[in-house]
């Protein structure tokens, strides 16, 4: 099977804890054929196929540098993969949406992505839990100062984040003394000009910010809760979180086997939910990540499920 990966720069990946890399290497294993392209190698002409102008044949080297031998450049269609798998990292920017656009007419070519791009465009990050409101904590969103500020006098401990963040960036809680609040605002919503999301602080993120996986939509058994180190609020990775990977609990469980038949059946072989106590917080579908650390930690081998998962939807 040939597996065409759309990815940031290979050489850019941090191979002991990538997930798009644990994901190769068990499709290596299985002797799938490895193809990788940058989403700005995509490339669709009048009377054409969507192309990866540059895409690189790779086989693994088991080095932890130069992890990877390029076989062959060419110029692929992707309608000539088996599957095209769409790893670009965050942010949902306007690159990242226009080449949703061309994986969408390459499917519309033959070829099979995943996750779906029409699914990662209804599915917004920060925005797709609105559909779920029995699972979430208080949630606004909204450019206006006046609501932010109501939503603070109401809640008194609040959240509030970017909607095109990510790894934790521009995350600020504020207090019951509403201390930086006019700042804070004036930073995120850039004059009213951009939206905000503000939700609730959640005192059990001291017990970590849980990553539950879904592939195929089946519930991972283990999540990874990232616990914020010294004086952060935020348990992401990125913003030095510690990762600790442990047993989902009933309600993981309970969030998750509600969501994963519907997101599965709108085209979203892989999703990242966060979950803050017993609250769903995102839902995260455009690269998902912490297959290695629950595999390390736990024994559980999340990659295998995913190539799994992945070969049966090619089947069906």
């Amino acid at each position: 099977m040939k597996i065409l990966f759309v990815a940031d720069p290979l050489e850019s990946f941090k191979t002991y804890k990538d997930t798009t890399f644990s994901m190769m290497r068990e499709a290596a294993r299985r002797g799938h054929e490895l193809w990788a392209c940058h989403p700005a190698d995509l490339v669709w002409h009048s009377g054409g196929r969507v192309v990866a102008r540059q895409a690189r044949a790779i086989t693994l080297t088991g080095a932890a540098h130069d992890w990877f031998s390029v076989v062959a450049t060419a110029e692929l269609a992707l309608a000539e993969a088996d599957a095209v798998v769409m790893r670009k990292d965050p942010p949902f920017d306007s690159e990242y949406f226009y080449a949703t656009h061309l994986l969408g007419q390459a499917e519309r070519e033959g070829a099979r992505v995943f996750n779906s791009p029409q699914a990662l465009r209804d599915h917004p990050e920060k925005l797709a839990i609105l559909e779920f409101p029995q699972f979430t904590p208080p949630t606004l969103v909204t450019r206006s100062e006046a609501a932010i500020r109501a939503f603070h006098a109401e809640h008194h401990d609040i959240i509030l984040k970017p909607l095109d963040g990510m790894g934790g960036a521009g995350i600020f809680r504020v207090g019951s003394d509403g201390l930086n609040l006019g700042a804070i605002i004036e930073t995120l919503n850039k004059g009213g000009a951009e939206t905000v999301m503000v939700q609730r602080y959640l005192p059990a993120i001291k017990d970590g910010d849980k990553r539950v996986l879904l592939i195929g939509g089946q519930v991972v058994p283990f999540c990874l809760a990232r616990i914020p180190q010294g004086g952060e609020v935020r348990g992401n990775l990125a913003a030095g979180g510690k990762g600790v990977a442990q047993p989902i609990s009933a309600r993981d469980r309970e969030i998750a086997e509600a969501l994963g038949p519907i997101l599965a059946a709108r085209g979203l072989l892989l999703v990242g939910l966060d979950v803050i106590g017993d609250r769903l917080t995102e839902i995260n579908v455009t690269s998902p990540t912490c297959f290695q650390e629950i595999t390390e930690q736990t024994g559980f081998d999340v990659p295998k499920m995913f190539i799994d998962a992945l070969e049966r939807a090619l089947a069906a």
